[in-house]
C-alpha cells in the first residue's frame, strides 16, 4: 500500500487529530424539541467507532431566533449534560468532537424560531416564506456575544473544537455578501464593512475559546450565482478569519435558500421532499416548482477543488479543510497530497459510518452513495437518513425517484 497522509496525526491549533479526517456539520435533523436524542447519540458514536479523526455536531443554534428547523439543536445550559454524554463516548472511541455554531438569519420562521426572523437587511424570503427585519447596529454587539456563551457551553458540553457557520447564506455570510447586505452603516458597503460583524462574532469565539478549544470557520469560497461573493472577495475574507486568530478554515460554498445544490450537487428528489412534507400548499408548490426553484448543478467528486486550491496558494498560515464530493479513498489521497490538511465527509459517512475504518484496509476503498440525494430531501422533514440504511420500507414512487437519478 503506498504511503499516505491520511492516516498520519495532524493539529488544529491546540487539539491534535488522530487522522485527517473531519465528520462535516452535515445536519443530522435527530434533535426533536430542540436537544440531543439518542438517535444523535447513536450516529456520532458509530462514526466515531469506525475511525473518524474528529465528527461535527451539525448545526447549533446559538440563541432561538438562530433556529431554522424543527429538529435542530438550540445551544443552551439545560442540554449540556446531554451533549456531554455524546461527547464522552465520541472521546472514549479515539475521536475529537466538535460542534457547528450557526445563525439562520433571514431563513426561518416565526414559527420555528419565535419572532420575525431577522437578516443583514429587511425583506421577503421565498422560501419560509416570511417577511424578514433587518438587524438594527445596536443589536449586533449582543448578537456576536452570544457566539462566545455557545463556546463557552461547548467546552462544558466536552468538545474539544467549535465551527463557526459564516457560509451557505446564513446570517455571518449575509453581512458578508452583496446579494444579501445592502446597509447604508458601518455594517454594509465595503468589505471592510462587511466583514465587521463576522470580526466581531470571531472575538467573541476566540475569547471564549481559549488556548485548549480549536476554532474552525466554515466560509464560502463562491455564493454560487450572480451577485454574490466569487473568489477575488472571498480570499481577503479568509485572510481576515487568519488575522481574527481561526485555527483552520473549512472551504464550501453556496446559498442554501438561493443555490442549495451548488452546495450539495446533484439534483434535489422532488418527490421525497415533498412525500415527507406536512404543509399541503407547500408540498403542492414545491412539486409544480420545485424544478425551477432548485436547479440541479452536476456531481462530481472533489467538486469544490478547483476554487480550493487557489486558496491553498493564497493562505499558508493555517489548515485548511477540504470538503466537497469526497467518496473514495483514491480521490481523498489526491486532495491531500495538493496540500490540504483535512478532509471533510458528510454523505460518505451517513452512507457508510464505518468507512474510514475500511479505507485503512483497502487502497482502492468507496462507498456505494450515488448521490440521489435521498438524505437531503428526507432531512427537511425527518432525520437524515441514506436509503441504503432504511428500516423502513420506502413507497415505490420514491424507490423509482432513487433509481433514476442514480443512473443520471
Amino acid at each position: 500500500m503506498k504511503t499516505s497522509k491520511l492516516f498520519t496525526p495532524y493539529s488544529i491549533g491546540p487539539i491534535t487529530l488522530r487522522n485527517r479526517t473531519i465528520r462535516s456539520a452535515a445536519f443530522e435533523s435527530m434533535c426533536p424539541g430542540n436537544r440531543p436524542s439518542k438517535e444523535l447519540y447513536d450516529y456520532h458514536l458509530s462514526v466515531a467507532k469506525g475511525g473518524i479523526g474528529m465528527t461535527t455536531v451539525a448545526y447549533a443554534a446559538v440563541t432561538r431566533s438562530a433556529l431554522s428547523f424543527d429538529r435542530q439543536l438550540w445551544m443552551r445550559p439545560e442540554i449540556i449534560p446531554e451533549l456531554r454524554k455524546i461527547t464522552d463516548v465520541v472521546h472514549k472511541e479515539g475521536a475529537a468532537a466538535s460542534i457547528q455554531l450557526g445563525h439562520c438569519g433571514n431563513m426561518s420562521h416565526k414559527s420555528i424560531c419565535g419572532e420575525t426572523p431577522v437578516g443583514a437587511c429587511s425583506g421577503f424570503n421565498i422560501y419560509s416564506p416570511t417577511f424578514v427585519r433587518g438587524l438594527r447596529k445596536e443589536e449586533l454587539p449582543a448578537l456576536a456575544r452570544v457566539y462566545g456563551d455557545a463556546t463557552r457551553m461547548a467546552r462544558e458540553a466536552g468538545f474539544d473544537a467549535v465551527e463557526v457557520h459564516a457560509g451557505h447564506g446564513y446570517l455571518i455570510s449575509q453581512f458578508l455578501s452583496p446579494y444579501t447586505n445592502h446597509r447604508k452603516d458601518e455594517y454594509g458597503g465595503s468589505l471592510e464593512n462587511r466583514m465587521r460583524f463576522m470580526n466581531e462574532v470571531m472575538k467573541e469565539v476566540m475569547e471564549a475559546a481559549g488556548n485548549d478549544m480549536a476554532v474552525l470557520v466554515k466560509m464560502n469560497m463562491r455564493d454560487g450565482f450572480k451577485g454574490g461573493m466569487e473568489l477575488d472577495e472571498t480570499i481577503q475574507v479568509a485572510k481576515q478569519l487568519v488575522r481574527d486568530g481561526a485555527h483552520a478554515l473549512v472551504l464550501s460554498g453556496g446559498f442554501v435558500s438561493k443555490a442549495p445544490m451548488y452546495v450539495m450537487r446533484g439534483a434535489m428528489p422532488i418527490k421525497t421532499l415533498t412525500h415527507y412534507m406536512d404543509c399541503w400548499w407547500l408540498k403542492w408548490g414545491v412539486r409544480l416548482f420545485g424544478r425551477m426553484m432548485i436547479p440541479t448543478v452536476p456531481f462530481k467528486e472533489a467538486y469544490f477543488l478547483e476554487d480550493a486550491l487557489k486558496f491553498r496558494k493564497a493562505i499558508h498560515e493555517i489548515p485548511l479543510v477540504y470538503v466537497g464530493g469526497l467518496v473514495a479513498r483514491n480521490k481523498i489521497d489526491e486532495v491531500l497530497d495538493k496540500g490540504f490538511e483535512f478532509v471533510q465527509m458528510g454523505r460518505a459517512l451517513l452512507n457508510e459510518p464505518g468507512f474510514v475504518n475500511r479505507m485503512k484496509e483497502e487502497e482502492n476503498a468507496r462507498c456505494s452513495c450515488k448521490h440521489s440525494n435521498y438524505c437531503i430531501g428526507r432531512m427537511y422533514t425527518i432525520e437524515m437518513a441514506c436509503h441504503q440504511r432504511l428500516n423502513e420500507e420506502l413507497p415505490p414512487c420514491l424507490i423509482k425517484e432513487i433509481e433514476k437519478l442514480e443512473k443520471e
